[in-house]
């Protein structure tokens, strides 16, 4: 089986990398195959070209520009939910973004 690829966006790239650390986490213990990354909103093309994510997931902060990244690229794209994003809860946010691949 094909690693799966999760881009995590957020304005900096900064939040979402104590995040993605804990997507990490939760993966491994689930012994779930992925690959995830974070990255700043401005570089969202660029990346996603470069590593073809399965699926894109927003910081809440950036959920405003939603419409010109689903445009900018053509891969799915949605807002990680505000309250597990300010929990950094890894679980929920993994559990969340296999739910949007498969």
């Amino acid at each position: 089986m094909m690693t799966k690829t999760i881009m995590l966006a957020c304005a900096g790239g900064m939040s979402t990398s104590l995040l993605v650390t804990k997507m990490r986490k939760a993966a491994k213990k689930r012994n779930i195959d992925v690959y995830i990354f974070a990255t700043a909103s401005a570089a969202i093309p660029e990346e996603a070209q470069k590593h073809n994510p399965a699926i894109i997931l927003l910081g809440p902060q950036i959920s405003f520009q939603y419409d010109n990244i689903v445009n900018e690229v053509n891969i799915p794209v949605d807002v990680i939910d505000m309250k597990d994003y300010g929990m950094m809860n890894g679980e929920k946010v993994l559990s969340f973004a296999l739910s949007k691949i498969n």
